[in-house]
């Protein structure tokens, strides 16, 4: 597979350690703010859509409550006749519907993703089956449990939030509006203490300015207790109302499926090409070869001697294009003697020297090993090909149920795995089977590949 490598030359690398890749490039480009983050939050509109969000979740989860609470209990109600299973369903269709659009809601105040639940599935079409697939569906139980459990927490946050915001801007501008006290109430000013005989009221530049700094405490603090109180709703929706994991799971083995079909088909199409465009067409020439000196053997015999010779020249060069065909596919010596000797085999046929460490106390299952296998060996190929190092590493380890891969050299840098190169490809056959693979490439270099598989053993 073909890597993209930018322009540039890099300088030489010391040896890769056993450990995670380091070293990757920062991001720069992000808008810098002359306010602390303390300071200028009353004021993001991040604040105020969280705010609007914990708002608006009261009377929204009243509506959510009231409607689960009445459609589930009728249809309850109703079971010992035909109606009851028919107004659980559609309960339970109204609150996917609700659910649907409190992810909407989620998605517009809380910038909240979260992915579609998994549809119904139905066998055959009809009300009936319809019914069926409402009443077995996980997320159908999980929105009503979603409607009910959001309405006391709901009223909780919505009176922390609104509590805090009052208090906090009311005190904040008590310099502005304290004489409404004297004007308007006939007291000196907010009563802070009373009873019988004493009063205390909040009258005096100092009582004042005090209030105020109270003020700007409880205005500062506001929206760091509503961003907590948002995050229960973020946990809340996504726990309730997104896909849950078992049909997360399964998409995502459905992705890997079709990935691992799709690159099955691509290596026999590659197996096929190879073996139509080069052996086997040195074998077709060979035979015509034999042919004609077979043909010349009586009239010319020095002639079909040089015939037979080429022919002895073409079985070798179509006996190593076999060899490397079947080391492409599965190598023996990958089978027979594991993975530091296939390792060294095929670092020794790299154009650039090649240092090779395998720290392994037995071996992985036969398909991790192949995939390491071919990983490192496609990763080589691309050095040789696009990085003009002069230097590699390659270092293979075990962290845990885990097999490390870091293959690192001095090269020009520009490896971008998300640019749709072979590294792309390469990540997306390691994801097939729970792997990762991360690339450390700055624009000069140097280059540094790591890629975790899953470790089984037999």
């Amino acid at each position: 597979m073909a890597t993209e490598y930018g322009q540039g030359y890099g300088q030489g690398l010391g040896h890769a350690g056993h450990g995670p890749a380091s070293g990757f490039p920062e991001h720069g480009g992000e808008r810098q703010h002359r306010l602390p983050a303390g300071l200028r939050a009353p004021f993001e509109a991040r604040t105020w859509r969280e705010f609007g969000y914990v708002l608006l979740s009261l009377p929204i989860s009243i509506v959510l409550f009231v409607y689960a609470v009445t459609m589930v209990s009728l249809g309850a109600g109703l079971l010992v006749t035909f109606l009851g299973i028919p107004i659980l369903a559609a309960g339970l269709a109204g609150c996917r519907g609700l659910g649907a659009l409190e992810r909407a809601r989620a998605r517009a105040l809380l910038d909240l993703e979260v992915a579609d639940p998994e549809p119904l599935r139905m066998r055959r079409s009809g009300f009936m089956a319809w019914m069926g697939a409402v009443l077995k569906s996980g997320t159908s139980w999980r929105s009503l449990l979603y409607a009910v459990l959001h309405l006391p927490w709901a009223t909780f946050s919505f009176v922390v939030a609104v509590n805090v915001w009052a208090y906090g801007w009311a005190l904040l501008t008590y310099p502005l509006w304290f004489w409404v006290f004297p004007v308007w109430a006939g007291q000196d000013g907010l009563q802070l203490y009373g009873d019988e005989t004493h009063h205390i009221y909040l009258d005096n530049p100092f009582e004042i300015t005090v209030t105020a700094l109270i003020g700007l405490l409880f205005t500062l603090a506001t929206p760091w207790i509503v961003r907590a109180l948002t995050m229960v709703d973020r946990l809340l929706v996504h726990g309730l109302l997104g896909p849950s994991r078992l049909a997360t799971r399964v998409v995502e083995l459905e992705s890997d499926r079709g990935v691992v079909v799709d690159t099955a088909a691509a290596d026999l199409r590659r197996i096929e090409r190879d073996l139509h465009d080069g052996a086997q067409a040195r074998l077709v020439a060979l035979a015509m070869d034999l042919g004609l000196a077979k043909e010349k053997l009586a009239e010319d015999p020095q002639a079909a001697a040089r015939m037979v010779d080429e022919a002895h020249g073409e079985v070798k060069t179509a006996l190593q294009e076999l060899r490397d065909l079947a080391r492409g596919i599965h190598p023996a010596v990958l089978t027979d003697r594991g993975l530091d000797a296939a390792l060294s085999a095929v670092a020794s046929r790299c154009t650039v020297p090649v240092e090779v460490q395998v720290d392994l106390d037995e071996r992985p299952v036969p398909a991790i090993e192949g995939i390491a296998y071919f990983t490192v060996s496609e990763l080589l190929q691309n050095i040789s090909k696009h990085s003009r190092a002069t230097w590699a590493a390659v270092d293979v380890w075990r962290v845990e149920n885990r097999l490390m891969l870091q293959v690192v050299d001095n090269g020009i840098g520009g490896a971008d795995v998300s640019g749709g190169s072979g590294l792309a490809g390469l990540a997306e056959r390691l994801d097939a089977v729970d792997g990762i693979l991360v690339a450390d490439s700055p624009v000069g270099g140097p280059t540094r590949v790591t890629a975790e598989l899953p470790w089984r053993t037999v």
